[in-house]
C-alpha cells in the first residue's frame, strides 16, 4: 500500500517493545519512504514512532 502525508491510520501491530502505543491507536502520516518501507507517523498521543512495513509493524487506514 502506498501512504501519502495526512493520510490517517491506525496501529494494528509494532515489534518496537519500548513503545507505549498499543492497537487502535490513531495517527497522520507525515512521510512514506517506500525504498524502505518506512512509515513516518506523528501519533495522537504525541509519540513519533515511525513504522518499519517489512520488519513485522502493522497499521490499517482510518
Amino acid at each position: 500500500m502506498t501512504y501519502k502525508k495526512g493520510d490517517r491510520i491506525a496501529l494494528v501491530h509494532t515489534t518496537d517493545p519500548h513503545t507505549e502505543l498499543k492497537p487502535g491507536d490513531e495517527g497522520t502520516v507525515q512521510r512514506f519512504d517506500a525504498s524502505l518501507c518506512m512509515l513516518s507517523v506523528r501519533w495522537d498521543s504525541g509519540s513519533t514512532l515511525s513504522m518499519l512495513l517489512d520488519d513485522g509493524d502493522e497499521v490499517t487506514a482510518v
